[in-house]
């Protein structure tokens, strides 16, 4: 590495803990009780901080990081935040990267300067009521209307419903998976509207609701994609979003390793006991999870098939941060049983992370299909 590329790498880093520790520390007792920032205020902040774009080349807005420095940005904010770390995560990986991987330079020069100022938050629209966990059992259709297309129906479970400007919706043109076909929707056009946002177990902060879609109308040019491709578009971005997925993990995780430490310490300090041993395998599991995610990450940035080291990050490092921030639960208590503890707060946000961008058995699946190739 050169010294001009190591001195800008570790300018990125020392922005990133600036954002971390200056934006979003302050504001992560307020989003773990639902009373924070509007997730837009979120990517408003990132935008000024040059990391709403982290991903987006510098033509279009961004930085031209790579994906380890996305890894790596998401890490750190979810060490403070989850709530704050999974709308960053979905703005800038599966509501964005869709548009960098397979959009036209129409596209690019219309959404993606404003997404990576932070003006805008983007969106992923894939999760059905009757879909689960099967991404090609959609039922949402796209009929053609002249030169575009009707767009009828309705998701669920949509990180950033009713706050985010622009989403990426796979909708049905056909039969099967290769009849599904990906649109770039702007919240603002008729009949896009959102119910309210769920009241969830963690992750308060973060809005997540139903994003209903009656007869909108969507011009062809935003077609992301040729027609029927909008399978290997899903399939793309949750690979890379399962990076993002990993990434948070570590971070709730390490949130959860924090709160035990300094737990530990007081007690070390008044003669109570310590337990070294679930300490250093908190440790373990919580470094274990991190290389895991940068070997995949680095994977991506290699144009490397990335699917398997996805998929592997996204199951250890989830189960992990389950089984870390349950310790930290038990190792602080009895503080811990108070809902705005660190290590409740922590203990409620990761059960998620073993939920979305593909469940941890759909992550078994997948691994098993893989090695079968």
């Amino acid at each position: 590495m050169s010294t001009e590329v190591a001195a800008a790498q570790a300018s990125l880093d020392a922005r990133i803990d600036t954002f971390a520790r200056d934006v979003i520390r302050p504001i992560a007792p307020a989003m773990a009780r639902g009373s924070g920032p509007h997730p837009k205020d979120i990517v408003s902040a990132a935008g000024e901080a040059g990391l709403a774009g982290i991903l987006t080349p510098p033509a279009l807005g961004g930085i031209g990081g790579s994906h380890q420095d996305f890894a790596a940005f998401i890490e750190a904010v979810a060490r403070e935040c989850a709530s704050s770390s999974v709308i960053l995560d979905v703005h800038l990986s599966v509501g964005t990267e869709p548009i960098l991987v397979f959009g036209n330079d129409d596209q690019k020069s219309r959404y993606l300067p404003r997404l990576a100022a932070g003006e805008w938050l983007a969106g992923f629209a894939l999760t059905e009521p009757a879909g689960g966990s099967d991404a090609a059992a959609l039922q949402m259709r796209a009929t053609r209307d002249g030169d575009g297309y009707r767009l009828t129906g309705v998701k669920t479970f949509i990180t950033g419903a009713g706050a985010a400007d622009l989403y990426v919706v796979m909708a049905r043109t056909g039969d099967g998976s290769r009849g599904v076909t990906a649109f770039l929707v702007e919240a603002a056009w008729p009949g896009v509207s959102a119910g309210a946002p769920f009241a969830k177990m963690g992750l308060h902060g973060s809005w997540t609701g139903e994003l209903v879609l009656d007869s909108v109308r969507v011009p062809a040019a935003n077609r992301l994609g040729d027609e029927g491709n909008g399978f290997r578009v899903a399939m793309a971005a949750l690979d890379s979003g399962r990076v993002g997925i990993s990434a948070q993990a570590v971070g709730i995780a390490q949130g959860a390793l924090d709160a035990a430490v300094a737990a530990a310490r007081r007690r070390a300090r008044s003669d109570s006991d310590v337990d070294e041993v679930s300490l250093a395998e908190m440790e373990a599991r919580t470094v274990a999870s991190r290389l895991l995610t940068r070997h995949a990450a680095a994977s991506v940035d290699a144009g490397q098939r990335v699917t398997l080291d996805a998929s592997v990050a996204k199951l250890y490092a989830t189960d992990a941060c389950m089984a870390v921030a349950e310790a930290a639960v038990s190792l602080c208590a009895p503080d811990s049983a108070a809902d705005d503890h660190p290590a409740a707060i922590r203990y409620r946000d990761a059960k998620a992370c073993q939920i979305y961008e593909g469940t941890n058995q759909i992550q078994r699946v997948v691994i098993a299909r893989e090695l079968l190739r």
